[in-house]
């Protein structure tokens, strides 16, 4: 029997900046995102830990690591998903995020779920 998507999961990331939560006179632009992650492989996996890197537009790195997201660990069945919403602040008004979380199917393997790069950037204000 081919593993071939025995251990697969698909992330799509919607961002939005936050005007709201943003102190654009301090440099500080927050943006809000939304993660939704799909078991598409055949066996059912957990989702352990989160690894993010935020690339600023000077080019300024941060990395985010951490166990789980928004406190769960969700365990996934195939064609399960679980979405939810989080935060970043960076000091500059583009920047990019991407990264991985470490999943761990039932039967014991651990495998990456990519989180493609997807772009920060606030909306241009015309007056």
């Amino acid at each position: 029997m081919s593993s071939a998507n025995h251990y697969e999961c698909t992330v799509t990331v919607e961002a939005i900046f936050s005007a709201e939560q943003s102190d654009v006179e301090h440099n500080r632009y927050a943006f809000e995102y939304h993660v939704k992650i799909t078991n598409t492989g055949n066996i059912a996996a957990q989702l352990i830990s989160r690894h993010w890197i935020i690339t600023e537009a000077n080019g300024a790195i941060q990395e985010v690591t951490g166990l789980g997201v928004i406190g769960a660990q969700p365990l996934l069945s195939p064609n399960e998903s679980f979405e939810y919403s989080s935060g970043t602040l960076i000091s500059m008004p583009m920047g990019e995020m991407h990264g991985t979380y470490q999943m761990v199917a039932e039967d014991g393997n651990r495998f990456d779920a990519i989180i493609h790069p997807f772009v920060l950037n606030m909306p241009r204000v015309l007056h």
